[in-house]
């Protein structure tokens, strides 16, 4: 192996140049420890950069400066608010109808039961524009609620137009409802104030609810009414047919003729058995020109001939219908006059029933919980307030910071 001309030769211990042997690999033992990976440079201390001071003036300008205004403002400017709560259902009463009095005849009106559908158009109502403007002319709530002229942030702020104040409305009127039963929380600056539109709110759902219940008395009562006339048209209708039938067959009751005319039957029959008994007796024990005899036969010749013809009254009348016809219409109408008059009577004491009804009040409100009248202001919530905010200034800080970060980064 030659040495490049530019690197010196090894030197002998005779002093001479001599190329050395190549050295043996080393064995792969562990390497000492001055040998090991090189020493890291420590990191230089943390300093304060430019974008830590804007972060610190911007945290200051978003959060806390903001913060101190709402304090100072909710602490010094806002007015204390006072809370009426008030609490009702809407309850109701029925009657037992025209059915359950006769047995269930026909299909008869009833008075109209009350269901949570009531309470949901109370709290519909209690949330319309209808209400603003009726509680609005018994109190003037633009007055009520601008009585705290130091406080644009909690005062009524709009102009003239009902919408505004329904907007207000909805701001200091707070409605919950549960299962049937809806609980109302009125904030005005003074507690009569508050008291009052709860009182006001109060006696409009009573008003509505005496509404409703007008709307279905009338309803009941006019179904009721139109039963009725229907009843009295069908009586009408079924006496005036029986009447007929009695003026063009001169009879009163066919049946009752016709029993009588199988009684007048029967009589002959039993006449004409006992004559001929007796004319078998003549004809037995006297003589054949005995004047008996023939007077015995006569009377039997009579009364054969007298149950013939009662007997053609029953299988016809005048000659025109059999009176057995006649006894089978005469039937049906009296049967359709007996159904005109149950329904009648079944008809005339719905009637009656849907009177009654409409006389008492069956659908009412009623509070369990009566308007209060508060002795400390509860709101502005001034520390809730103050959390909601600052909450919420951090979170805007954060999303902030969060957005600088990124677009720093991706440069």
């Amino acid at each position: 192996m030659s040495v490049p001309s530019n690197s010196p030769a090894p030197v002998t211990p005779a002093g001479k140049n001599t190329v050395s042997a190549p050295r043996a690999p080393k064995s792969a033992g562990p390497k000492p420890a001055a040998a090991a990976q090189p020493a890291r440079p420590t990191a230089s201390p943390a300093t304060m950069k430019p974008r830590h001071y804007g972060l610190a003036v911007s945290f200051v300008l978003v959060v806390m400066l903001p913060l101190l205004v709402s304090a100072w403002y909710l602490h010094f400017r806002a007015a204390d608010q006072y809370a009426s709560y008030v609490g009702f259902s809407v309850r109701s009463e029925s009657a037992p109808g025209a059915t359950d009095i006769l047995g269930g005849l026909g299909s008869l009106v009833g008075v109209t039961n009350s269901s949570s559908s009531d309470t949901d158009i109370l709290y519909k109502f209690i949330q319309s524009r209808d209400l603003v403007e009726r509680v609005n002319a018994r109190i003037d709530l633009r007055e009520v609620w601008s009585k705290a002229p130091d406080d644009p942030v909690f005062r009524f702020r709009g102009g003239s137009s009902l919408e505004d104040l329904a907007r207000e409305w909805d701001r200091k009127v707070r409605i919950h409802f549960d299962s049937g039963m809806i609980d109302l929380r009125i904030l005005a600056f003074t507690p009569e104030d508050a008291q009052a539109i709860a009182k006001a709110i109060l006696e409009e759902g009573g008003l509505l609810i005496n509404e409703l219940n007008d709307v279905a008395r009338e309803d009941a009562l006019r179904y009721a009414r139109q039963e009725l006339d229907r009843a009295e048209t069908r009586l009408s209708e079924a006496r005036t047919r029986m009447t007929e039938f009695r003026n063009r067959y001169q009879l009163v009751d066919p049946a009752a003729d016709v029993q009588g005319q199988v009684g007048v039957v029967s009589s002959l029959q039993q006449q004409l058995a006992e004559q001929l008994v007796a004319l078998g007796l003549l004809r037995a024990n006297a003589q054949e020109n005995d004047p008996r005899i023939a007077q015995t036969e006569l009377r039997i010749e009579v009364i054969r001939e007298q149950i013939e013809a009662e007997r053609m009254k029953i299988g016809s009348l005048n000659g025109e219908r059999a009176l057995s016809d006649l006894v089978g219409e005469f039937e049906t109408l009296a049967v359709e006059r007996q159904f005109a008059e149950t329904s009648y009577t079944a008809a005339l004491a719905s009637y009656e029933a849907a009177r009654a009804e409409a006389a008492r009040q069956s659908r009412y409100l009623a509070p369990y919980i009566r308007p209060t009248l508060a002795q400390d202001a509860e709101f502005p919530e001034r520390m809730t307030l103050l959390a909601m905010i600052f909450g919420f200034l951090s979170l805007l800080w954060i999303i902030g910071t969060l957005v600088f970060y990124s677009l720093r980064d991706r440069r």
